[in-house]
């Protein structure tokens, strides 16, 4: 379709939904590899102990920050705005809702991060039981707290920035974002650590939501046209929607969100515990990412759209389709995980990060791994909500599974340590994950009829034959100890994987393979 005469061309190319989820997947896969180089690299330097665990734990105040004053997620409730907007071809009202909701917003969110600034150590005391008696902890762990801080401000530019993108069907920019935060923390750890020390990664931290959240996604918005217009009002009926629409996130609770302050609060007893818990998470979270919240970042401009277009079938067989696909795959990938967990995470050992450290993230590493399908859907259902302008229901369902966890958390870390942390986050992820799926299906909106569950069968078949193959061929390997021998063992054990999937999907005649197939050619 041609623009109106005097309008911007857009910037990028609009997408489909499964071009845009390829975009941000292969996005996500090379974010990811830079990941795991930040994180080797920030091992070896600094090993598990006090310096990055006070690192580690520094991210919890400015992510809650943001949890409570935008929801966590400006653009899920903005897009949902915008797009009415989109839907009525007023691209004028929609800039000025952009301009009001963003330059209101950081109003509040600057007194919010000026709080933050000035009780850090009262915080940091606070939601670290491990850290109190230790002023040294404490101090270093503030400090590097109010260096992160501002970088929420930025944080918020680039998602709303990202929200008008996203509704054009435009995800380049936001395929950039991950890339630039990663390179940033990577370039601060290389040029800055031996001047000063684990401050190096809190200053790569800001540097890359400056330039790869806000700047970037602030580019492409003004190169589809954008006209903005600083304006603060509260009253203004945009940002009244906006908070409207917000306002659920920010005052309900999700496990999302606290499954990782609950696991550094109770990590922090034991020195190095928030490090082995984190990276465990963050490795665990490096397929989860690209098989998860791409597809999910993708999706929801879609899913908002067929439901205000009132198709109502059509929005369910969706959402059906999103899980079901992302669950198979899920399975698959956790067999791969499973089968090959030691040697994949002897590739982080070396420098300060030694064998015993290794050895404790392996096996936090293999028991979340059990629910990397579970953690990738559950994103979907709760965009299905936001699709539906229902905000409400899911922080409802959050903070109730959220406040139930809290027992079974510190019993199972009290009973277990940081394996009960672990098992603790399995079983809270999968309680919301049901909890929203069950939500759905009474409220009418997606049913679970629409699951493919002949599918999943399939695919659970061909992960548990995937694993046997993996997990007999890679242990009939003599043992290696060194980086290139961990390469060798994944590499055969990967291949072995591959193929008893993919020949277990062909004999159970799987859609599966057809369907990445496709996904590959848009």
């Amino acid at each position: 379709m041609t623009p109106p005469s005097g309008e911007p061309r857009p910037a990028s190319k609009t997408h489909t939904a499964a071009s845009a989820t390829m975009l941000l997947m292969a996005s996500s896969l090379f974010s990811g590899v830079l990941a795991l180089i930040r994180i080797k690299y920030v091992n070896y330097l600094f090993g598990a102990g006090v310096a990055q665990d006070a690192y580690r734990a520094a991210f919890t105040l400015p992510d809650l920050i943001n949890y409570f004053l935008i929801g966590g997620a400006a653009s899920i409730s903005l897009i949902t705005v915008l797009n009415r907007y989109r839907e009525a071809d007023d691209d004028a009202g929609a800039d000025r809702a952009l301009s009001v909701i963003l330059t209101t917003m950081l109003v509040v969110l600057g007194a919010g991060v000026l709080l933050g600034e000035i009780f850090a150590p009262q915080y940091v005391w606070l939601a670290n039981k491990g850290f109190r008696g230790d002023d040294m902890r404490i101090a270093l762990c503030a400090s590097l707290t109010r260096i992160i801080l501002p970088a929420q401000l930025f944080f918020f530019i680039g998602s709303v920035m990202s929200s008008r993108l996203q509704v054009r069907k435009i995800f380049l920019y936001q395929a950039f974002t991950p890339l630039i935060y990663n390179c940033g923390i990577i370039a601060g750890a290389i040029f800055l650590h031996a001047r000063y020390g684990i401050y190096s990664l809190a200053w790569g931290v800001l540097a890359g939501v400056i330039v790869g959240s806000a700047l970037l996604n602030s580019l492409g918005a003004f190169r589809t046209g954008l006209h903005f217009t600083p304006r603060v009002d509260f009253n203004a009926p945009a940002f009244r929607e906006w908070l409207k629409l917000s306002l659920p996130l920010m005052v309900g609770v999700s496990l999302v969100m606290f499954d990782g302050i609950f696991l550094k609060y109770f990590a922090s007893l034991q020195v190095g515990g928030i490090t082995l818990i984190s990276n465990a998470k963050d490795l665990f979270n490096a397929p989860f990412n690209i098989i998860g919240p791409a597809a999910g970042a993708a999706s929801l401009p879609f899913f908002a759209s067929l439901f205000q277009q009132q198709r109502e079938y059509d929005f369910s067989a969706s959402v059906g389709r999103s899980v079901s696909r992302l669950f198979a795959v899920g399975l698959l990938v956790s067999a791969w995980m499973l089968a090959l967990a030691p040697w994949l995470m002897d590739l982080f050992r070396g420098g300060k990060f030694n064998r015993a450290d290794t050895a404790g993230m392996t096996k936090l590493f293999m028991i979340l791994a059990v629910t990397l399908a579970v953690w990738a859907v559950q994103g979907i259902y709760a965009r299905a909500f936001y699709a539906a302008s229902d905000t409400l229901t899911p922080a409802i369902t959050g903070t109730v599974i959220v406040l139930l966890s809290v027992p079974l958390y510190w019993g199972l870390f009290h009973n277990l340590g940081l394996t009960g942390l672990a098992i603790a986050s399995d079983i809270g992820i999968l309680a919301q994950t049901v909890a929203l799926a069950i939500l759905l299906h009474r409220k009418r909106l997606v049913s679970l009829a629409h699951i493919e569950y002949a599918e999943l069968g399939r695919a659970l078949l061909a992960a548990l034959i995937a694993f046997i193959a993996a997990w007999g061929l890679v242990r009939a390997i003599p043992p290696v100890s060194t980086h290139p021998g961990d390469v060798l063992v994944i590499a055969a054990g990967s291949i072995a994987w591959l193929i008893a999937a993919g020949v277990m999907l062909l004999v159970t005649r799987s859609k599966l393979p057809a369907q990445i197939l496709r996904r590959k050619t848009a």
